[in-house]
């Protein structure tokens, strides 16, 4: 992808988000950077070259009138959106007795209708400018852990992936969906022995998928530390 195209990323506050926004910019990109913690957008805002290169907007992902205001702003600001990663996300513990119904329901909505309204608010912008829609996915959406609500969620969004792929075929926009394995936070109950990945790991392949030939669609990226064997 040639530089200075528009990258906006939800859940840009920490993390994997955070580490693909830094990424983006340094590869010339002008950033939109969406979460619900605004004092840490602003401040990574700043590091990332301030209101010219980098907006930072206060969005709760689960609800749908943050995120058309969300599109809004990044067109306002940049004229457009090339790229959307929806990687706004979080777990819980395993175990249908660990966690409450209220954490469930929140990670369920964050997760898989947060997502959704992700690829609804960018979609005509991506298709007009024949983008990049990356979700960012799991291992555990390739494999069941015992108890795993969480797995049930990157299952789904697995399936989001591939259905928004076959809706956009023929108009030009990728899709492609980032399945990292164990990353280096204090995110996993019983994390694997070794190197884990890191948010840094994870954020050069997204630029990889969307550092492709236009023709180029990466469907997906599966990614495992080489110490994990699940």
């Amino acid at each position: 992808m040639t530089p200075d195209r528009v990258v906006l990323i939800t859940g840009a506050s920490s993390g994997i988000g955070e580490a693909t926004a830094r990424a983006a910019s340094a590869a010339g990109h002008r950033v939109v950077l969406a979460a619900r913690s605004l004092d840490r957008l602003n401040a990574l805002a700043a590091e990332l070259g301030g209101p010219e290169r980098a907006l930072a907007v206060e969005c709760d992902v689960t609800e749908w009138p943050e995120q058309e205001a969300l599109v809004r702003r990044a067109v306002d600001a940049f004229g457009g959106i090339d790229v959307a990663f929806a990687n706004a996300g979080f777990g819980a513990k395993r175990g249908f007795l660990a966690e409450s119904p209220e954490h469930w329901r929140e990670m369920v909505l964050t997760n898989v209708y947060g997502a959704a309204l992700t690829i609804r608010a960018c979609l005509e912008e991506l298709r007009s400018r024949r983008g990049h829609l990356l979700l960012m996915g799991s291992v555990a959406g390739r494999k069941v852990a015992p108890g795993s609500l969480y797995s049930a969620t990157k299952w789904a969004v697995t399936a989001m992936s591939e259905a928004a792929r076959q809706e956009l075929d023929g108009s030009g926009v990728r899709v492609t969906l980032v399945s990292p394995g164990t990353v280096e936070t204090a995110f996993y109950d019983e994390p694997v022995g070794g190197a884990q990945l890191t948010a840094d790991d994870v954020a050069r392949a997204v630029l990889f998928a969307i550092g492709q030939p236009a023709h180029v669609d990466v469907n997906e990226i599966l990614i495992r530390p080489t110490v994990q064997g699940f």
